[in-house]
């Protein structure tokens, strides 16, 4: 496995370097003092691995994952002295959290548990999309909302302000954005459930809709009525349902 150690302290890195070099079928790839770095680093050389420190000056870890967009992604583990944190982080989606110091035992389970959810990279987008909504939002900014959805053979990790609409057809779910149609890694049921209190409001037993990228309504019948999306297309919205998206546009 390809690895990437990221944190500020240079002795803490060599420490951990020094330990991770002693484990068979592991690479250390290089290294980053802080979150700005470590984007850079992740886009440039793809590591499988990411050991990530969460006190970090100039772009902290939770910052760094928050920008995380790379595909395939890495595997996230948090390296930190302290505690809470790297609970609170673990419980949000991180594959695993290492305290400050790491004893070699520990370091090789956390690496074999790693190994075991990189060859699952629907699971690590997930666990990464559930630690960029716990990261916490800058002043002025708005929680970071994920979703996960395929093309082809790849996962990507998508923000919902790109999501024009969520399709029900039979046991799938599809992502429409702007540009694509991703099948969803959720049903409907609860990708709506987790979209609460949210832009996107259910037109239909089939269909939730970012009511911010609605453009018109057009009557059909007493019962139904046709929307129009941002980017063209139409979906049907009964009557009841279109009480739902009233309040957001104009008639």
């Amino acid at each position: 496995m390809r690895v990437l150690i990221v944190d500020d302290e240079p002795i803490a890195r060599q420490v951990l370097r020094q330990e991770l070099e002693l484990v068979d079928g592991v690479e250390v790839i290089g290294e980053a003092g802080d979150g700005a770095s470590a984007l850079s680093a992740i886009a440039g050389s793809h590591p499988d691995v990411v050991f990530l420190d969460l006190e970090m000056p100039v772009m902290s870890g939770f910052e760094m994952i928050r920008h995380l967009k790379e595909t395939p992604a890495p595997v996230i583990v948090i390296v930190t002295a302290y505690d809470q944190h790297a609970i609170e982080a673990f419980e949000a989606g991180a594959i695993d959290y290492l305290l400050k110091p790491v004893s070699q035992a520990r370091l090789a389970q956390s690496l074999e548990r790693a190994r075991r959810f990189a060859q699952n990279p629907l699971q690590v987008l997930e666990r990464i999309g559930q630690l960029q909504e716990m990261a916490p939002a800058k002043e002025g900014e708005a929680r970071v909302r994920k979703v996960v959805g395929k093309l082809g053979d790849e996962y990507f990790l998508l923000d919902v302000q790109e999501v024009l609409a969520f399709q029900a057809d039979g046991d799938l779910t599809w992502i429409v954005t702007a540009k694509h149609r991703y099948l969803a890694s959720q049903n409907l049921s609860a990708i709506e459930s987790r979209l609460k209190n949210s832009s996107f409001e259910r037109i239909h037993r089939n269909a939730l809709v970012n009511v911010n990228h609605i453009r018109k309504m057009s009557v059909l019948t007493s019962q139904r009525w046709l929307m129009t999306l941002s980017n063209g297309q139409e979906l049907v919205v009964s009557k009841r349902r279109a009480q739902n998206v009233r309040p957001f546009i104009e008639w």
